[in-house]
């Protein structure tokens, strides 16, 4: 299921510190002065048990000719045109500006729904003021504060209203197609490998980076076994180029993790694993995707040694900690190199996604587990775990019922998931846990 929300207003309203506040990270830069904002920001949060996608866009562009037309309009355009709900954000201390009216007139044309969202209100006096804002015309409004976080918990439940109970989270008995996202930074060769897989040229290939401005989906039979492989655009760092395909490609390459169950994780050998691959990395472990690390154009390393394909994973291992428990394998697209046993691993995640264990079986194993390290004592509590259960949701989730479920420590709950590991192949799949009282 991939629901998208884009915040958008005018600049200095308080998009980003919303952004922040979603993320629970500082992501997006905050700062007083107009424009701050300049590339568009995306993330993946979660609600009541749903996930959706933000994306937080910026004000206007210092330079700019025309502020509102040229860059706030094209930037809300792109973001409605893939969004499945918009938070348009106002003001309170500032009150209704032109600005405000021609995006309020722009929206009005559209039928993605709207929630207004009146900002920086945190007293009663600013409570009284934002009223006027209910002179706009819009049928959701909320009263909030980005910096506290009040009034952002009624806004949140009225968007995830509209998300549906995500029916592909329930288990399906009757194996669908597996879906691999080929992901990546551009030109790391995800086209080239696509291309090498299917045997003709689906995919223009290019020196150039972003050539993929969308995503491809590519039906193919290998080993009797029937998939799709999705090609990505590029996920690129923040762009110096205003480049509004640049942002389109993003969020449809976003969307391409949402609708895959394993994703494909191209690196370039020669430049090795940058920060924005960890993020690209992160996103998709915490959408709970399944994961494969492709290091492509192994077939470029020069003075390769005995040694070296092992010490290059042990420090890929080290830079994606904790969730390292993924298969890494050096392949060359353009040589033809150990492409097919790409998805050979792919298709043995997609199995280890799929796993089931019965009850007894858990709680026999993890229960010994528990028994042999037991839980720090918290205030003079000694903490027990009774009783695990694996939850029928498509990500593998289990649960731990314990007398002081909320006592329960980081490490411990390490110890826990690397027990599941080594006892049950979860290989290339994140791995959720949650505790609860018994």
């Amino acid at each position: 299921m991939s629901f998208t929300v884009a915040i958008v207003g005018r600049p200095n309203v308080g998009k980003s510190t919303f952004f922040n506040r979603l993320l629970e990270q500082r992501k997006a830069i905050v700062d007083d002065v107009s424009g701050v904002t300049r590339d568009r920001q995306y993330g993946v949060t979660d609600w009541n048990g749903k996930t959706f996608n933000v994306i937080d866009t910026g004000g206007f562009v210092a330079g700019s000719d025309d502020v509102f037309e040229s860059e706030i309009r094209k930037q809300v355009k792109i973001a409605i045109d893939e969004a499945d709900a918009l938070i348009f954000m106002t003001d309170v201390a500032v009150g209704i500006t032109e600005l405000d009216e021609a995006m309020a007139d722009m929206l009005r044309r559209y039928k993605t729904p709207v929630f207004m969202a009146v900002n920086k209100v945190d007293n009663s006096e600013r409570q009284l003021a934002a009223t006027e804002f209910y002179s706009m015309g819009f049928d959701e409004i909320f009263f909030l504060s980005s910096m506290t976080g009040s009034g952002t918990g009624e806004l949140l439940d009225a968007i995830t209203a509209l998300i549906p109970e995500d029916k592909e989270d329930a288990v399906n008995t009757d194996a669908a197609i597996p879906r691999f996202a080929i992901i990546g930074q551009p030109n790391v060769g995800k086209s080239s490998l696509l291309n090498a897989l299917i045997g003709e040229e689906r995919t223009i290939v290019s020196d150039i980076a972003g050539t993929t401005r969308d995503t491809i989906h590519t039906h193919y039979n290998l080993y009797q076994k029937e998939f799709v492989l999705i090609d990505t655009a590029g996920i690129r760092k923040k762009s110096k180029e205003k480049d509004d395909l640049e942002f389109y490609s993003i969020i449809r390459a976003i969307k391409a993790m949402d609708e895959a169950d394993i994703c494909l994780l191209v690196l370039d050998a020669e430049k090795g694993i940058t920060a924005q691959d960890i993020n690209i990395y992160s996103l998709a472990a915490r959408k709970g995707k399944g994961i494969v690390v492709l290091v492509n154009k192994w077939d470029a390393i020069e003075g390769k040694e005995t040694n070296t394909a092992r010490d290059y994973e042990q420090n890929l291992k080290k830079r994606l900690a904790p969730f390292n428990d993924i298969p890494i394998l050096f392949i060359s697209a353009k040589e033809k190199t150990r492409i097919f046993k790409a998805i050979e691993l792919a298709m043995e995640v997609y199995e280890n996604k799929q796993r089931k264990i019965t009850t007894s079986q858990l709680n026999e194993i993890m229960l010994k587990a528990v028994q042999a390290y037991r839980a720090p004592v918290v205030r003079g509590h000694a903490i027990t775990i009774k009783y695990v259960t694996q939850l029928p949701t498509h990500t593998p989730s289990f649960a731990f019922f314990s007398n002081f479920p909320d006592d329960i420590k980081q490490p411990y709950k390490n110890y826990l998931e690397n027990q599941l590991r080594k006892n049950f192949n979860f290989r290339g799949v994140p791995v959720r846990l949650f505790f609860r009282k018994k």
